[in-house]
């Protein structure tokens, strides 16, 4: 669970019940400041004198607001819509493309007009009838951190366990889902997990759960008749890769219930990085040895116009060829989205 040092409340933000709950629980933690706002000049409650500062103690910081825009991003090619009820994560992982997206605003805020960010969703269930309108959860965020007392989650996965129409999928790098076991989801939220090997967590993924608790809690998922599915991402070639992928691919099979009613997802994505995020990344973590070798790798312009470099194609089919073949073999009920 995400302990904020310090949480602020934007204008009008405690009118909502959410933002009210939040406040009671942390009001008389001597440890974690309150700040309420009038303006929206959020930085400068934020200390640090240099941006090395500020990224450490903004990710100390919870934001508490309402999402004031109503028109919701597309997601493709996970989803037809996020579903914005949280931006900013707890992690710190280096490699995160957050840290360029959200690197001035490296905060968790959460947006508490819940209801009618739900109201909106549902106006757009209701565009695309009959079809099936899917929504992210995380797309710039890990909820988890935040949900025992945002409880954003538990009303998103109700909300859509009640609509044919609706489906709902978050993906998480963490493992306090007990309060979302029991609800009435009716298979109709995916829950996914972010995993990697240990090599990579411990070494790129600052502030998160173990390679271990999220296979665990991906278990507990499937128990409760949740759909689930796996993001292997950012794949990393290093020294043993395939034997460390391999053993994690093998952890999972060997751990996961034999009986699931919908087939496992694998996602699947290898390291890439672009000339802004490498900067910001070694800004943030100077003594990083994430692999940013411009000559090591290609550059490539990806579908939103700006280039990023990735690794070659040798590389990149290398890669294909061993997750298709490993999921394969150790996976009985499974759909891989992709590998690349």
């Amino acid at each position: 669970m995400f302990i904020p040092k310090r949480i602020i409340f934007e204008k009008d933000s405690l009118d909502y019940e959410a933002a009210k709950n939040i406040l009671n629980k942390f009001k008389d933690k001597e440890d974690v400041e309150i700040i309420n706002i009038t303006s929206n000049k959020l930085k400068q409650h934020i200390p640090g004198e240099d941006f090395y500062a500020q990224y450490r103690e903004g990710k100390k910081t919870l934001v508490v607001g309402t999402k004031k825009s109503l028109k919701f991003q597309s997601c493709k090619p996970s989803a037809h819509y996020q579903l914005p009820l949280i931006s900013g994560c707890m992690g710190q992982c280096e490699y995160c493309y957050l840290n360029t997206k959200l690197g001035d605003k490296p905060f968790v805020k959460v947006h508490v007009n819940i209801d009618e960010i739900l109201s909106q969703a549902q106006k757009y269930i209701d565009e695309r009838l009959p079809e099936i309108t899917i929504f992210e959860g995380a797309a710039t965020s890990d909820p988890i951190p935040v949900e025992p007392y945002t409880h954003s989650l538990e009303k998103a996965i109700v909300f859509f366990g009640k609509h044919e129409n609706a489906r709902f999928r978050f993906v998480t790098k963490y493992n306090d889902i007990d309060s979302l076991l029991d609800l009435e989801h009716n298979g109709h939220t995916e829950m996914r997990f972010s995993i990697n090997t240990s090599s990579v967590i411990n070494k790129y993924e600052h502030a998160t759960a173990s390679r271990d608790l999220r296979i665990e809690a991906s278990i507990k998922a499937a128990k409760a008749g949740y759909p689930i599915g796996f993001l292997v991402a950012p794949v990393f070639i290093y020294p043993n890769w395939k034997e460390e992928y391999h053993d994690l691919l093998l952890s999972l099979s060997k751990n996961l219930p034999k009986d699931l009613k919908t087939p496992v997802t694998f996602e699947i994505i290898s390291h890439r990085y672009t000339s802004t995020a490498k900067n910001i990344i070694l800004q943030v973590f100077p003594e990083s040895e994430l692999p940013m070798s411009d000559e090591e790798r290609k550059f490539k312009y990806g579908q939103f116009g700006y280039g990023k470099y990735v690794y070659p194609k040798e590389n990149i089919d290398e890669m294909k060829q061993f997750f298709i073949k490993e999921i394969e073999d150790l996976f009985e009920n499974k759909e891989i989205k992709y590998v690349i």
